[in-house]
């Protein structure tokens, strides 16, 4: 049975440095809004994103051949940290960052390389994963998108929805069906569709907060040339999962409520509350193993290892710890104080939003099932 080791992390000498460099770029450019910098990964501001490429923040890992700084995984981790911490509305460039742009590396021809990866890495490129269709729930290999073969090139067919930032981004990975006939996981390849391609049409989807994240994405006849076909034909399914790695593990699935946290710690400081006081002591502790455990997932994947295990453990037990903040706040908060005033708007904010919090990179059964098999229970 494989468990989860942590590892004592190395953290790098220039760590410092970076942590104040992103700490004076936010407070210049950052939101200032309370309730913004709230869940704020998924908060796009393309004009934050541009200051984060222009300040060589992003792409970090990167061969400097395609815009990249070649710096660490423990470094882009310490920005991400601060970025997060701090509630930074880093939506606009997150998909980008974190999994298009390195997937692109591993798997894209020269020209998709060349294309998408330099303008990713100035924060001016940002992109959208398509795989979730109507009517399949969190089962993301009943895919029927398709796409056929037309000449020297491919047309696509279909619908994707709950699509992240389809309505900023410049262009989707989009997992289809290219084998006409094919069941399940056979069958799938991954595409590389630019967003302003005559065909490709976005609705939005309204949440109850009235916030616009979420979209449908429609394709109709849809014509791609065969370089827009990522990696290898029929592979896509296993691209995807492996994907899947980058998404789950990093501080964001952890760090979404940490600014009602710190408006707990900011509130209680006036107060004489022994029950706040141990909330706080609760919650420091299992972020810092929640860190830890993210952190060595990181640490992991820098030395070229494949922690998809580790790092689905850190998406299921990170969830749960940003879903619980509000719901214990609210519980041990007074928020009709008049100086919770901030406290409460935060609060009531993230307990109208996190319940989605554990559906985004695979939903808790689906993760469950995932945990359950690396363990060897089923």
């Amino acid at each position: 049975m494989q468990t989860f080791v942590t590892e004592a992390v190395d953290w790098p000498e220039t760590a410092p440095a970076l942590r104040e460099q992103v700490r004076a770029l936010v407070a210049e450019h950052g939101e200032r809004d309370p309730v913004r910098r709230a869940n704020s990964w998924t908060k796009a501001n393309p004009q934050f994103s541009k200051k984060l490429g222009e300040a060589g923040l992003l792409g970090m890992t990167w061969p400097k051949e395609y815009g990249g700084h070649e710096r660490s995984q423990l470094e882009r981790y310490v920005v991400i940290e601060e970025l997060l911490a701090a509630g930074a509305p880093v939506g606009a460039h997150w998909i980008a960052d974190r999994q298009s742009g390195p997937l692109l590396l591993r798997l894209g021809n020269e020209e998709l390389k060349r294309r998408w990866v330099p303008a990713i890495a100035r924060g001016e490129a940002f992109a959208c994963i398509g795989l979730s269709e109507p009517g399949s729930g969190s089962d993301l290999a009943s895919v029927r998108t398709a796409a056929r073969r037309d000449g020297d090139g491919w047309v696509l067919n279909g619908q994707k929805v709950w699509t992240t930032g389809a309505h900023v981004s410049h262009f989707m990975i989009a997992l289809v069906r290219s084998e006409a006939g094919s069941e399940r996981q056979q069958g799938l390849s991954q595409f590389v569709v630019p967003m302003d391609t005559p065909g490709v049409s976005v609705k939005p989807i309204i949440d109850l907060t009235g916030a616009h994240e979420f979209n449908e994405v429609f394709f109709e006849d849809v014509r791609l040339p065969e370089t827009a076909l990522l990696g290898t034909e029929g592979e896509g399914w296993k691209q995807a999962t492996a994907e899947l790695s980058l998404e789950r593990a990093g501080p964001e699935r952890y760090l979404s409520s940490m600014v009602l946290f710190l408006e707990l710690v900011r509130y209680a400081g006036a107060k004489q509350d022994m029950a706040l006081q141990q909330l706080i002591g609760r919650l420091t502790a299992d972020a810092w193993t929640l860190r830890l455990m993210s952190a060595s997932v990181a640490a992991k994947l820098a030395r070229g290892e494949d922690p998809a295990l580790e790092a689905t453990m850190v998406k299921d037990l990170g969830n749960s710890y940003e879903q619980a903040i509000p719901q214990l706040v609210q519980a041990a908060a007074d928020l009709g104080d008049t100086d919770a005033a901030t406290l409460r708007d935060v609060c009531f904010y993230l307990l109208q939003v996190s319940p989605s919090f554990s559906l985004r990179g695979g939903t808790r059964e689906i993760i469950k099932g995932i945990i359950a098999r690396g363990l060897g229970l089923r």
